[in-house]
């Protein structure tokens, strides 16, 4: 029964206690220490407690080990699993080959998985059923337990488990050894047939015996504890060490005196098979320095690899290269295991049996290959292995590698053997003469070997920059003279500089000299072909890159105004068509041309050339708007540095937008009829205010920047960026007074952009800041500022009495005036207002106020004392 095997969750949960006794006092002593989060003496509840006992790894790593001892291979654990309803991989974390190092927590799942395997009573489930809100241990206890060393690390943390070669820091990983260490490893030998001719039967086996022919029977076998099968007929055939290939010989002779037909060749009228239905389990053991030595369960078919997967692998001490099978006092084999780890031989014609120890001695030598091979790591080496099977193991040499010289480090000792006479020397190692394969070079322990990459540098080439079709670098080859480098860069552009080519040459001492040769003609012939060498640079010009680049700027009512380059033959319409036309507000008859004077002796800056086009002239209002009849100044031939300008027709405006909301009787976005239309004209055409209105509230916003035109509020205007959404400032008018004098200041005139909202009446008023109890206050007629703050609780200990201030329901802020033998001047709020006190700063502290007053007081004593002596 499996509860033999494995320990049950009540035994793991007293060891949790027996914990919990170390870490809170023994309830009998009464001595509970102070637990940092509570309070002191106080003793943790049962919550608490079921938080430590599941999340301490002991525990966890007791189950795991119970678990892979139990006699059930982990197919066999997730086949029940599956039978019962649970995922089958519920608890792979748990089983050989998974990562120890990572943090379980058994979830309500894993209880009732572990209850359907026989590992816990029902009364055990019931115990611990709320394990969902004590999932996460409190960080108060997390300290207890860190303090008290009670939550371990397992000794596999050195060993990562990435795919990479290389740890952390850049330390070379040791060859092979993360293989057993992997989450995602399910390396399990077969619990089920069919197997090969050399398996060994023993008791426990189960075989199936299927007659075909004469006679149809299937007949399950089971080899007893004596080593016997019991076939129906047939009697007792001794099959115990037997391979299946003896067996089938034993069966031909007992199956042929029961059935005549059982004979072997093609004439037999009754034929049988023999297979494996299920494999006997064995037990193993696994020593030496390996991650998890003890005794593994495993099918009859598992092989060395089977055991070692189940022990974790071995440790960093342990060897790869030499692992021993003991049968009694017999060594049966030794295995590589780089066979399998480098050429895949798996060797399973040694089987395990029962009672075998696979032991892991102590590594051999270990040396380092860092660089450029395919799979830099720490390898162990055998005494007879040497340089060249290092590479080979390695993976071999990267494309980039220096085969040619290979680097050693090596400790060397002295053979004096004085304390103190070891060094480390350096090594360089080559292919023989004659010969490009390495040199059979004897290594030694802690050798570290380098292999070196090419250099990065280029050389072999020659530089072609400037007016060519291909820049960049060309080849050099032997012989190779300027004209050849410039063919195969492209060649020289149509507009190349003739009269000179430059050469820049790198001497010996690391300077330049400068060569020079020119272009017969354009196509590429030259009249000094220069011959060429490694790491010249060769510049070729353009005629184009001497001569200014003219332009013409066209400014005003254009869609996008600015410089144009300048062509031979453009006429006003051409700079029209590139600034992509004219806009609506476009004068065209205004046009003129300012033009550079031919003499500027007598201080004219520009010659004003007027240019008047057609009206519409390239807006895309009328077809035939720009058309060459009736082009006017269109064609006038333009000249280099021309500034065209076509002037925006006055009082052109698109509609200025108000928008008007709250309580008024027709909400809406208005356009304003004339430039001078102010406030109260806006609010009458809105249908004026309805009875619900609090005119006293009115927020009144305007975009920064605008004026009355409106085209710097709506970012329209050419030149001027557009102002970010939202940045609105509001303006503090008194509407009440506005709508019984309509003359008064505050009605004043509107632009584009403006957003009035009439609120609805609001009796409270807000104190907000360095108050002790902010929030609103209920509205109380002809109350100062101080009285609202004692109703919010009064001015807290570092509020700045000297400047709180009001912002009332209409925008407008007043502040306080503190009189020092007068009355304060205190605003008082209206409905809707919101009053903010602000704190002191650093320098207006009272500790500050407190020094400042007691290093005055000091000087003034001083002065006393001065001035008392004086005048004696």
């Amino acid at each position: 029964m499996l509860l033999r095997h494995i320990l049950t969750w009540d035994r793991v949960r007293s060891l949790g206690l027996a914990a919990l006794v170390l870490v809170f006092g023994s309830p009998l002593s009464g001595q509970v220490p102070n637990i940092p989060g509570l309070p002191p003496g106080a003793r943790p509840t049962t919550e608490q407690a079921r938080q430590i006992l599941e999340t301490q790894p002991e525990l966890v790593r007791q189950l795991r080990d119970r678990l892979q001892g139990s006699g059930l291979t982990p197919d066999q654990i997730r086949m029940r699993l599956r039978a019962e309803g649970y995922p089958e991989d519920l608890l792979d974390p748990y089983l050989a080959g998974f990562d120890t190092t990572e943090t379980i927590r058994p979830s309500p799942a894993t209880l009732g998985a572990v209850q359907a395997l026989g590992l816990l009573s029902a009364e055990s489930v019931d115990s611990l059923a709320d394990l969902d809100s004590a999932r996460v241990l409190s960080d108060s206890l997390r300290r207890v337990l860190d303090s008290l060393n009670l939550v371990r690390l397992d000794s596999l943390r050195q060993d990562s488990l990435a795919d990479t070669l290389t740890m952390r820091g850049g330390r070379l990983k040791r060859f092979g050894l993360e293989v057993f260490r992997r989450q995602t490893t399910r390396f399990q030998g077969l619990t089920a047939g069919p197997v090969d001719e050399n398996y060994r039967l023993g008791p426990g086996d189960i075989l199936v015996l299927i007659l075909t022919g004469d006679v149809e029977r299937t007949y399950p076998l089971e080899v007893n504890r004596e080593g016997f099968l019991v076939i129906p007929q047939v009697g007792q055939v001794h099959v115990a060490n037997l391979t299946m290939a003896e067996l089938e010989s034993v069966l031909y002779s007992r199956l042929g005196r029961v059935y005549s037909g059982v004979r072997r060749g093609p004439n037999a009228r009754t034929r049988f098979t023999v297979t494996v239905a299920r494999l006997r389990n064995l037990q193993v053991f696994v020593a030496g320095d390996v991650v998890r030595p003890g005794a593994f369960q495993m099918p009859a078919s598992g092989t060395v690899l089977t055991a070692l997967y189940a022990a974790g692998g071995p440790t960093e001490s342990g060897t790869l290269r030499s692992v021993v099978i003991r049968r009694g006092n017999t060594v049966v084999d030794t295995v590589d295991l780089y066979d399998y780890l480098l050429r895949g031989i798996n060797r399973s014609d040694v089987r395990l049996q029962a009672g075998d120890v696979v032991f892991v001695p102590v590594r051999g030598p270990l040396v380092s290959t860092i660089g450029r091979v395919v799979r830099p790591a720490v390898y162990e080496i055998r005494p007879s292995e040497t340089l060249r099977d290092l590479v080979a193991m390695a993976g071999g040499f990267e494309a980039g590698a220096v085969q040619g010289r290979i680097q050693v480090h090596r400790v060397f000792r002295s053979r004096s053997g004085e304390l103190g006479s070891e060094e480390r020397v350096v090594l360089e190692v080559a292919p023989e003469a004659g010969s490009d394969s390495l040199p059979s070079f004897p290594l030694a322990a802690g050798d570290s070997v380098i292999v070196f990459a090419v250099p990065a540098a280029v050389r072999g080439f020659v530089t072609v920059r400037g007016n060519v079709w291909r820049e960049g670098r060309v080849g050099i080859s032997g012989g190779m003279k300027l004209s050849d480098a410039v063919r195969l860069a492209g060649g020289p552009k149509p507009d190349v500089y003739l009269p000179q080519i430059l050469v820049s040459r790198l001497t010996s001492d690391s300077s330049r000299i400068q060569l020079r040769s020119a272009f017969a003609d354009t196509t590429g012939q030259v009249t000094n072909d220069l011959p060429l060498q490694g790491g010249d640079v060769i510049e070729i010009f353009s005629r184009s890159a001497f001569r200014e680049r003219p332009w013409v700027t066209i400014v005003g009512a254009v869609r996008r105004g600015g410089r144009i380059p300048y062509r031979e033959g453009m006429r006003i319409r051409d700079a029209v068509l590139l600034a992509n036309g004219t806009t609506e507000d476009a004068a065209p008859e205004g046009t003129e041309v300012a033009r550079l004077p031919e003499d500027r002796t007598s201080g004219v800056l520009a010659q004003t050339i007027p240019a008047p086009l057609p009206p519409g002239f390239l807006t895309g209002g009328s077809p035939d708007s720009g058309s060459a009849v009736d082009a006017g100044g269109a064609d006038m031939v333009l000249r280099p540095y021309d500034n065209v300008l076509i002037p925006r027709r006055g009082g052109w405006d698109l509609q200025r937008l108000v928008a008007v909301g709250g309580q008024v009787r027709a909400p809406g976005r208005y356009a304003l009829s004339t430039k001078t239309e102010r406030l109260s004209e806006v609010l009458g055409r809105a249908g004026g205010l309805t009875n619900e209105a609090y005119p006293g509230g009115i927020e009144f916003y305007r975009r920064s920047g605008a004026g009355p035109g409106g085209a710097a509020a709506n970012g329209q205007e050419i030149g001027i960026r557009p102002l970010p959404a939202g940045y609105r400032a509001r303006l503090g008018l008194d509407l009440p007074r506005v709508l019984k004098d309509p003359g008064y200041r505050d009605n004043i005139i509107l632009v584009a952009g403006d957003s009035i909202h009439i609120p609805e009446f609001n009796p409270v008023v807000t104190v907000l800041g360095a108050v002790n109890s902010p929030g609103p206050v209920a509205f109380s007629p002809n109350k100062s500022l101080d009285w609202y703050v004692r109703a919010a609780g009064g001015y807290t200990g570092n509020a700045d009495k000297k400047r709180p201030y009001v912002t009332q329901p209409d925008g407008r802020k007043q502040g306080v005036t503190r009189r020092f033998l007068l009355a304060d001047d205190l605003p008082q709020p209206r409905p809707g207002a919101q009053i903010f006190v602000p704190a002191r700063t650093g320098q207006d502290q009272p500790g500050n106020a407190a020094a400042i007053l007691g290093v005055v007081a000091s000087v003034v004593a001083s002065i006393t004392t001065i001035v008392i002596v004086a005048t004696q």
